[in-house]
C-alpha cells in the first residue's frame, strides 16, 4: 500500500489551504484574449520600481554568483540612521510576512494560543495553524481592531498578539491613544506584533508610530515591508524592528541568505529616493480621493482607509461582480475568505487605472449588474 504522504503532515497544515494571491495581469490575458489589463488587486506601487533601486538591483546582479550578506549590515546600517534605532534590533526578511512567520515558528507551538481579530490579515491565521497553536480570534469593531476585546481575550497560553495598523483588507487604523492603551493592558511575557506594512501612507494626525512603544515595551515587535511605498514587491523584502533580545531569537530561526543580494542593495538605495516616496504618497492620496469620489457618485459604501487600498462594500455577493469586472480588463480582490462576502478590495492605481475601473463600476451599475 502506498504511503499516506498527507497523514505524515503536522496537523496544523493539513488543514490550511495554500494562499490565494491575485489574479496575474497575463493569466486573465490569456484566458480572456484581452489586450489590455488593470491589476487594482494586490496593493501594489501603481509608479513602479524607483529608477535609483533598479539601477542598484541591475549593479548588484553581477554579484550573483556570490551568497548575500547574512548579516545584512549595510540595509540594517541604513534602516537603523533612520529609524533611529540600533543595528541589533532588526530582523530581516524575505517580505514582513516572512518575519511574520518566523515570529510564529520562534513563540508559538502546540499547547499555546495567539490572538487576532476578524477581518484580520490572512497570513496570521495560517502561521498560527502551521505551527499547531490555538488561534483566538476576537469580533471586529466597526470592521477594525477591538482592543478591549482582544485584551480581554488573552488566556494564560497567549504567547502573540497579531495587530495589524493599518488593517487589511480593511484599510481602517488605532490611533496613538488607543494602542498605548491597550499595550499597557498586555502581560509583559506576550509579545504583541505591530504590522505596519501600510505605515508610510497612513498620514493621519494621531497614527501611532509603533517603533516609539519599544522603549517602554520590550515585547513589541514591528514589522514593515519594502513591498508597498517603497515599490519593491517583487524583490521581496521585509525587516522587524525589535528589542535586541527578541531580534537575537528570530535570527536563530532566520534563514541564513533568506534576502538576495538585489534586494538587499534595491532597499538600502530606495530609502535614500525621497522623491519616489513622496510622489508613491501623492498619487495614493490623489486616487484615494478619485476612488471614493466614485463611489460615493455611484451610491456605493466602502470602508474609509488610511492604507493604498479601500474595501468597496456591494449591495450583493461580490463574486459575480468580481467575474464582470474581469470581462471588463479590471482585476480587483474579493475577500470572502475574509469573511466579507459582499466586499472587493480595490487598490490605488494611477488616475487612468482607476478611472477605468470607475467606468466598469458605472457600466455594471447601469446594467443592473450590481443589484443582483
Amino acid at each position: 500500500m502506498a504511503c499516506d504522504v498527507f497523514a505524515l503532515a503536522n496537523v496544523g497544515v493539513q488543514g490550511l489551504h495554500p494562499y490565494q494571491p491575485g489574479k496575474p495581469i497575463e493569466e486573465l490575458q490569456r484566458e480572456l484574449g484581452l489586450d489590455s489589463v488593470v491589476k487594482l488587486a494586490s496593493n501594489e506601487n501603481p509608479l513602479g520600481p524607483s529608477p535609483v533601486a533598479m539601477a542598484a538591483a541591475q549593479t548588484a546582479l553581477k554579484q550573483s554568483h556570490l551568497y548575500p550578506d547574512a548579516s545584512g549590515f549595510e540595509l540594517k546600517k541604513k534602516l537603523a540612521a533612520k529609524l533611529a534605532v540600533h543595528e541589533n534590533q532588526f530582523t530581516l526578511g524575505n517580505g514582513s510576512n516572512d518575519v511574520l512567520d518566523l515570529i510564529a515558528r520562534t513563540f508559538l507551538s502546540a499547547g499555546s494560543s495567539a490572538v487576532f481579530s476578524q477581518y484580520a490579515f490572512i497570513v496570521y491565521p495560517i502561521a498560527v495553524q502551521a505551527v499547531g497553536a490555538r488561534a483566538i480570534v476576537t469580533p471586529a469593531k466597526n470592521w477594525g481592531h477591538d482592543l478591549d476585546a482582544m485584551a480581554a481575550a488573552i488566556e494564560a497560553d497567549t504567547k502573540v498578539v497579531f495587530i495589524a495598523n493599518p488593517n487589511n483588507p480593511t484599510g481602517n487604523y488605532l490611533g496613538r491613544e488607543a494602542l498605548s492603551a491597550f499595550l499597557a493592558k498586555v502581560p509583559e511575557h506576550v509579545i504583541v506584533v505591530l504590522d505596519e506594512a501600510y505605515v508610510e501612507f497612513a498620514g493621519v494626525e494621531d497614527f501611532p508610530d509603533g517603533l516609539t512603544f519599544l522603549g517602554d515595551y520590550p515585547n513589541i515587535i514591528v514589522t514593515r515591508t519594502f513591498s508597498k511605498a517603497y515599490g519593491l514587491a517583487g524583490l521581496r523584502i521585509g525587516y522587524g524592528v525589535s528589542s535586541p533580545q527578541i531580534a537575537d531569537l528570530l535570527n536563530r530561526v532566520r534563514a541564513p541568505f533568506n534576502v538576495s543580494i538585489p534586494a538587499m542593495s534595491a532597499a538600502v538605495a530606495v530609502l535614500d529616493d525621497q522623491d519616489y516616496l513622496a510622489r508613491s504618497q501623492q498619487v495614493n492620496s490623489a486616487g484615494m480621493l478619485q476612488l471614493c469620489s466614485g463611489f460615493d457618485a455611484l451610491g456605493l459604501a466602502y470602508i474609509p482607509s488610511v492604507g493604498n487600498f479601500v474595501a468597496l462594500e456591494l449591495p450583493c455577493d461580490a463574486m459575480p461582480i468580481y467575474q464582470a469586472l474581469l470581462k471588463e480588463g479590471v482585476i480587483v480582490r474579493p475577500v470572502g475568505v475574509y469573511q466579507m462576502p459582499k466586499h472587493l478590495r480595490v487598490s490605488i492605481g494611477l488616475e487612468h487605472e482607476n478611472a477605468r475601473f470607475l467606468s466598469a463600476l458605472q457600466k455594471l451599475k447601469s446594467e443592473g449588474v450590481l443589484d443582483q
